[in-house]
């Protein structure tokens, strides 16, 4: 929902977004204290703005088991987005991939698979033998394969993040966190939405073989759409999972805890609170001009300015009345302008708090215009700085 449209108003300004009471600035924002949650680290993110709502140990490096298949799913889908492969595309079955140990979709030696087939026994069945047989056929071997993992990694900001496989299975120098998981989360369910849905998917036949998704919340929580199980003795038990309520959405990573049905309990306590106490709210469209800037020297007068994505904030719950926004945009632009150049910033503030800031851009390119405009308006810059002083 947008709040308002920025005014034409060129210098700095503040607008209450919604209608605030006398003593708003006075009441204080008390939200109730995270839950305790039973396990080695965890975190919840809002999707849509990154904030954090809760963590524990969330930068503690651990080993992540099939949570390790969320990078492998994501690095095959980057790969199919980028062309160099396709979901029909027929993989051949190593020995290697066949003799894997652990969670299995039972693919066979020396038959074809196709693409889309592994990619659902990785999501849906955890299968160890479809992660190693995608790893070989996209980059020859394991070892090649976890290194587009760890640049991907680099790429997303997951600074805490090493990998050695392809599926989870312990091997030294092999780790994540719980804030890595949700970074990662968060890009997948953003580039690749299409493919998300196959993360709800409750079974997967392959090979006559039916086997049903380990993630329990997809029965327990019909909001829950995702993500990924995991298991190892050196990990405990692990589940990313992630949740769309009122068009807002929730991911919680929940590492270390003592069996399957406590990941998932904690999970639930986690999205239940993020839900409970916060609500999400657009604010601005991205790509949409939101106001116009006088710009000097150009072929034309203005220059539409807005944002390069949608704004997003994530507050306490019953504080939007609340939100104000600041607006700066710079003086004297002058032409030439390229498209998505910085003219300006959006601040949002919750009660004299910084909720987010986001840069405003040139929505358009604005080329200089001819001798004659550029020499009128030297003049009027230079009668408004006359004026000025």
């Amino acid at each position: 929902m947008t709040l308002f449209k920025f005014l034409p108003v060129f210098l700095i300004f503040s607008l209450t977004l919604a209608g605030t009471p006398a003593n708003a600035e006075d009441a204080e924002i008390t939200t109730p204290a995270a839950p305790t949650i039973a396990a080695s680290a965890h975190l919840l993110m809002d999707y849509n703005t990154g904030k954090v709502l809760a963590e524990n140990n969330a930068d503690v490096k651990l080993a992540p088991a099939s949570l390790t298949k969320i990078m492998s799913v994501y690095v095959v889908l980057r790969e199919i987005s980028n062309g160099h492969l396709h979901l029909d595309d027929l993989v051949t079955i190593s020995q290697k991939a066949w003799e894997t140990p652990g969670s299995r979709m039972f693919v066979e030696v020396g038959k074809q698979v196709k693409i889309e087939d592994l990619l659902l026994g990785v999501i849906i069945q955890s299968g160890n033998d479809a992660s190693v047989a995608l790893a070989e056929h996209i980059a020859g071997d394991e070892t090649t394969f976890a290194d587009m993992m760890n640049q991907h990694a680099e790429r997303l900001g997951m600074k805490n993040s090493h990998f050695e496989d392809s599926n989870g299975l312990p091997i030294e120098n092999h780790y994540t966190t719980a804030r890595d998981l949700a970074i990662l989360t968060r890009a997948l369910i953003k580039e690749f939405p299409d493919y998300y849905r196959w993360f709800s998917q409750k079974e997967f036949t392959f090979n006559n073989i039916v086997q049903h998704n380990r993630n329990k919340l997809l029965s327990r929580d019909a909001s829950v759409d995702g993500v990924k199980t995991g298991f190892t003795d050196a990990a405990g038990y692990c589940l990313v999972a992630s949740a769309l309520r009122d068009n807002m959405r929730l991911i919680s990573v929940v590492m270390g805890a003592s069996s399957a049905n406590a990941r998932a309990n904690e999970n639930q306590n986690l999205l239940n609170y993020g839900f409970r106490f916060f609500e999400a709210h657009k604010l601005y469209q991205g790509k949409t001009a939101l106001s116009e800037a006088r710009i000097w020297k150009g072929d034309s007068k203005n220059i539409p300015i807005g944002l390069a994505e949608d704004l997003y904030v994530t507050i306490p719950r019953r504080h939007y009345d609340d939100l104000k926004a600041v607006i700066t945009i710079d003086k004297k632009v002058t032409a030439p302008v390229k498209e998505g150049s910085k003219l300006g910033t959006v601040s949002v503030t919750l009660k004299g708090d910084v909720v987010i800031n986001q840069d405003l851009i040139a929505l358009k390119s604005v080329e200089q215009g001819n001798i004659f405009q550029r020499i009128y308006d030297s003049g009027m810059m230079l009668l408004e700085k006359s004026d000025g002083q």
